[in-house]
């Protein structure tokens, strides 16, 4: 039998990837901190932070593992549920996959010795690493000196029917804390509607910087041009993707983000930071990498060539589609 025990966050992302695997396995179990969302997998909430109280985690995923017997565990982010997991299974015989998310690998090893310690523990015994960028594996492997198998997979995407027209709207949905440089997106936007009043931000999402935010646009006297819908499904985020003809992404630190993914393949014009995951997806054809966050050209949106975006766009709806992906992770499993 194939069993797959699942150790991640309490994810939308994580559900995801269960969603677009299970059926290649016999029996799915996850392990995640706490369960919020009803989703249709057989679900075991652990205690995952480092502590004191991490004894009897290890001792509970013990003994977790031993009734369930998996073929294979598949960690999400290299981080304490990973690190956990990892010293449970030192005397199991199964397969080991890491898939890492960006920051886990990116910022977290640099924050102290003691992160970047643990990061090295999970690199060091896992079987595989897999990324959906490839600044993200090759930073995994400066950290190691082992040799690392990595392969560049991602979850895919569900590509929404665009059947509405085009809006003056620049959408982002990321969060709004300081890694995402929502506050600069309202700066640019502050200068770019002077000059073109027809157009509006809308921003999803939340975060413990959201009254922050409505404070700069009540300061930057745009709270009828900027628009906070909070967090949306994923009709109203498809929605959004279809009518808005600007998508802006600009972190700070980032693996390539499946939100970029979308709105490029709803046609969104993207704007998006100078990080190396970004120059891996975006190029001339489709967008902008963007240099200055606080003056950023959202009136070059019309220098895109159409047909020139289209053939990119369907470049990466291919790349970036379940089916693709799902094979590619089938292939992983059968090593």
């Amino acid at each position: 039998m194939k069993k797959l025990l699942v150790i991640g966050s309490d994810s939308i992302h994580v559900y995801n990837f269960i969603e677009l695997l299970k059926d290649y396995f016999d029996d799915v179990l996850l392990l995640t901190d706490k369960k919020h969302r009803e989703y249709n997998v057989q679900t075991i909430g652990i205690d995952f932070f480092l502590s004191w109280s991490s004894i009897s985690a290890i001792k509970e995923i013990k003994s977790i593992v031993k009734e369930f017997q998996p073929t294979t565990v598949h960690l999400h982010q290299a981080n304490s549920y990973s690190f956990l997991t990892l010293l449970t299974l030192r005397k199991f015989s199964c397969q080991k996959i890491l898939t890492a998310w960006g920051s886990d690998i990116l910022i977290n090893p640099k924050e102290s010795l003691l992160l970047r310690g643990m990061v090295k523990y999970i690199l060091n015994h896992v079987d595989y690493v897999t990324a959906d960028s490839d600044i993200v594996l090759s930073e995994a492997q400066n950290l190691v000196e082992k040799k690392l198998k990595t392969h560049n997979i991602n979850f895919g995407i569900e590509v929404a029917s665009c059947d509405i027209p085009k809006e003056d709207i620049i959408y982002s949905n990321r969060l709004h804390k300081s890694l995402y440089n929502i506050d600069k997106i309202i700066i640019s936007f502050s200068k770019f509607v002077t000059t073109n009043p027809t157009w509006r931000v809308v921003l999803a999402g939340d975060g413990d910087e959201t009254e922050e935010l409505k404070t700069l646009v009540e300061e930057l006297n745009l709270t009828s041009k900027v628009e906070f819908i909070g967090w949306v499904d994923s009709v109203t985020n498809n929605q959004y993707y279809c009518k808005s003809k600007i998508y802006v992404s600009i972190p700070k630190s980032d693996s390539v983000s499946l939100s970029l993914v979308e709105g490029v393949v709803c046609g969104c014009i993207p704007f998006v930071s100078n990080l190396e995951a970004n120059r891996e997806l975006i190029d001339d054809r489709v967008g902008f990498i963007v240099d200055d966050l606080e003056n950023i050209s959202f009136e070059r949106y019309s220098e895109i060539e159409s047909e020139k975006f289209e053939k990119r766009r369907e470049e990466i709806e291919y790349l970036f589609s379940k089916s693709f992906n799902k094979e590619r992770y089938l292939k992983l499993y059968e090593i």
